[in-house]
């Protein structure tokens, strides 16, 4: 599983990376907080998207954090 957390200044860039996580099964937790419950394949392409389709707009001020949860920590909620 992935929790990805983020804040953009841009409300367009940040509309569409919203748009672009629920597009590719991810759950809404909090306003900027997704959870990614899905296989390590579409938890890859999901990263590399970020990293090719948005990282390159992302401004000084704009963040995003990737977290990675293991199997044992996917249980216990």
């Amino acid at each position: 599983m992935l929790v990805v957390s983020y804040d953009m200044a841009n409300d367009k860039l940040r509309n569409s990376f919203a748009k672009m996580l629920i597009k590719n099964g991810a759950l809404r937790l909090q306003y900027s907080v997704f959870e990614v419950n899905n296989t390590r394949r579409v938890q890859e392409i999901l990263k590399t998207k970020i990293e090719a389709d948005f990282a390159k707009r992302f401004e000084g001020g704009d963040s995003v954090f990737i977290c990675e949860t293991n199997e044992k920590n996917d249980q216990i909620r």
